[in-house]
């Protein structure tokens, strides 16, 4: 880790902004913009992140890749990641992210199996 952070940040919403522009697949675009994300929510730009997850790349990511796309679920995790770590996280918060990860647990297990890594992962999440 080098520390530049804010630098990773601009670099990514340009690289997200670009996908977008030009009707990129869409999981093209959602790899973008879970990388964006990502770094938004390492930067403690909470809001952001989960507006970012939950008014764009989960619509996108649901309607154009299905709710068992391996993308789908990632966002959704990283969603869970975002409203867990906010500092300012409510109960309801809380409650939303334990109800999104037991449902992202179930396709995990129905998808990939119980002795796959990611369902392994999730498994953890929730113990």
């Amino acid at each position: 880790d080098l520390g530049r952070h804010d630098e990773a940040l601009v670099l990514k919403r340009e690289i997200y902004a670009r996908r977008v522009a030009m009707g990129s697949a869409a999981d093209s675009i959602v790899r973008a913009g879970g990388n964006l994300s990502s770094s938004l929510t390492t930067a403690g730009r909470f809001a952001e992140a989960k507006t970012l997850l939950r008014n764009e790349l989960l619509p996108l990511a649901r309607e154009s890749l299905g709710p068992t796309h391996g993308f789908c679920m990632d966002i959704e995790e990283w969603l869970v990641e975002a409203l867990r770590m906010d500092p300012n996280a409510t109960r309801d918060d809380l409650r939303e992210a334990e109800t999104i990860m037991q449902d992202v647990l179930q396709r995990r297990r129905r998808v990939f199996g119980p002795a796959h890594p990611s369902t392994a992962w999730c498994e953890g999440e929730l113990a």
